[in-house]
Parts: structure tokens; sequence; C-alpha cells
């Protein structure tokens, strides 16, 4: 029996208000941190796949989340296109070559690094309740092209804004590979179990308007559609991140079952904005769970109010704080699920 975010991602009605948060399987957990220490480097725990699983099973053990995340990188993708992947302690992802020219078809794909991803997805699958849902994600191909150009994460994304604007065909060409990746990486999720997947743009918000009609909006709808296609009823949520004003526009145009909405978006202009009955999903600022007391509980009222008329997902508006204390995500807990409200 499908569990109550599973329902409210198919636009359900339900008494009970779903929750999970972004990056729940991390570094704020002792028990991560922990397991971690024993495994080493990240790439090695995300590859270790009863490791991976553990890691996404630990916060529902703890907090009864009604989703469980798979726990793995958006830089999978660019890794099974052939770029050497790894992780500068204290300085995040690398990628080799850096694709400055937009130029992929000299890299051997290495196809097998979806593999582990999936038994991970199936060894969860297994083990959680019919009751939470397991979500899958990839990185949407505007925000997986801006490390594969520049070889690492960057501020403001010069590398990949440039190379769209001084060569779009090259681009386009990079954009293609990686579309057609990520539909096969999510496709796998999907068949070893995965009942709804989240396609991140955590960089969204640095295009321009035309740039983020066809960098963004294009190539994810052109991904919901054939997800769509090729598996019924698998809802697809979106997270452009930092898409402001553009956001009605993506929601339209993509054909996402849900959208996500971060944390500088007022709740009740995208309310006001989105189509009717479109589920939302969001939007608590990570700092906000981190600073606790009064002002956190008071803001995650005013968001389920703001959505009480549409099927919405308590969740943040972006991953949680490594530094937030466990006391606080508990407190969120018991006001999203309506205890000790006064």
């Amino acid at each position: 029996m499908p569990g109550v975010l599973l329902d409210t991602l198919n636009g359900q009605p339900s008494e009970k208000l779903p929750v999970w948060l972004m990056r729940q399987a991390g570094r704020y957990l002792p028990e991560y941190r922990a397991l971690r220490s024993d495994k080493g480097g990240f790439l090695e725990l995300v590859y270790d796949h009863e490791a991976a699983a553990e890691v996404t099973l630990q916060p529902i053990r703890r907090f009864g989340f009604d989703g469980a995340i798979l726990f793995s990188d958006i830089l999978i993708v660019p890794y099974a296109l052939g770029q050497n992947l790894w992780f500068e302690a204290g300085e995040g992802p690398r990628l080799a070559p850096p694709l400055v020219d937009g130029v992929w078809q000299g890299l051997k794909a290495a196809k097998q690094h979806f593999e582990g991803i999936y038994r991970t997805v199936a060894l969860v699958r297994s083990q959680l309740s019919p009751e939470t849902t397991l979500l899958g994600f990839a990185g949407s191909p505007w925000t997986i092209a801006t490390y594969m150009v520049a070889g690492q994460g960057s501020k403001d994304h010069h590398a990949a804004r440039s190379l769209a604007w001084s060569d779009p065909g090259a681009f386009a060409s990079l954009i293609g590979a990686i579309e057609e990746a990520t539909f096969e990486y999510l496709l796998g999720q999907i068949d070893a179990g995965a009942e709804a997947v989240q396609l991140f743009d955590s960089w969204a918000g640095s295009l321009s308007p035309t740039q983020f009609e066809r960098w963004v909006i294009n190539p994810n709808a052109r991904l919901v559609a054939r997800l769509h296609a090729a598996r019924p009823g698998i809802p697809v949520i979106g997270f452009p991140k930092g898409a402001g004003d553009k956001l009605p526009a993506y929601a339209r145009e993509t054909g996402v079952d849900a959208l996500g909405v971060d944390e500088t978006i007022d709740p009740r202009w995208i309310h006001r904005e989105l189509p009717a009955g479109l589920p939302v999903q969001g939007n608590l600022d990570p700092l906000l769970l981190r600073a606790g007391g009064a002002e956190l509980e008071n803001e995650a009222r005013s968001i389920m109010a703001a959505f009480a008329d549409r099927p919405h997902v308590f969740n943040l508006g972006h991953g949680i704080d490594k530094d937030t204390p466990i006391a606080h995500v508990e407190r969120l807990l018991e006001v999203v699920r309506g205890k000790n409200l006064a």
C-alpha cells in the first residue's frame, strides 16, 4: 500500500502532511559520521552498496520520515559518461578532464558506474516498509553541465555560461549527452525500486530568462515526458533552486508532477501562481532549522498554512546543514506532525 508521500506527489489529498528533508542522510547524524569514518572517502561510501543503504535508512530509523532518498551524488552521471571523479577533502568534487570546449565525444563511457547505485536502491527498497516512499534522484542537465565544463563547482558558473553563449551548438551537444544518460540512470533507479524521482537543478538561478528556457526548462521537459512515457505513474519532482519568478513557467512547461521550492520563495505567492492542485515541496530555510527556537516553529506553521489548500510535502528549501542539532529536527517534526503546537 503506497505511503502518504507517494499519494501526495500524485496529487491525492491526505489528512497527514508528509515530510522528508533534503540531505537527511548526512553529516549532522552521529551514526553517519561514524560510518563515514569507518569507510573512508565519500565515493567509496557511495559504492559500498550495503553501507550506502545503511546511510539511506539511518534517518528513517531515527525520525520516521515519510520518504527515504537514495544516498548518492549528482555527479554519478558525468562519472558514467567517462569523466574521472574524485572528492578533495574540504574542497568538494573534481572532474577530469574539464570540458571547457564542451566536447564530450572523446570520453569513454563507463555505464558500469550506474550498476552499483541500482544495487543500493534495490537493497534499500527491500528493507523499507511499504508506507515509506523511496526517492531516487539525478542532477538536471544544466547543473551537471556546470560541473563537467569547469571540472569542479563554481560560484557563478562562468565557464558553462560562457560556453553556452559562445558555442551553443557544442553546449547543446553536451546537454543532450547528459540528458540521455540521466534518462537511463533514472529509469534504472525506478526499475530497481525507486517510487518517485527528483531532478535537482541546484544552479538554475544563475541563468538569464532566455538561457533558463533553453538549458533548464527544455531539457527537463524532454526528460519528464520520456520518463512519463516509459514508466507511467512514477512522479517526477522538479527542483530548480534559485529560479525565482521563473518557477511558474518551469512548473507549467516541464510537466513535473511536483515542484520543489527553495527558501527564497514566498509560499503564498507561489501558491497563487501555480496551477491548482499541483503538489509543492518545501520550503523551510535550512539555516533556520539549524538555529531553532520560536522562529523555527512559527515559520514551519506559516509554510503549512500557505500550502494548506494544495498537496504539500514539507521539506527544506535545500539540504540540511551539517551543524544542525538533532533536537531541532525532532522539534520540527513535532510541529509538522501536529504535536505540542501551543
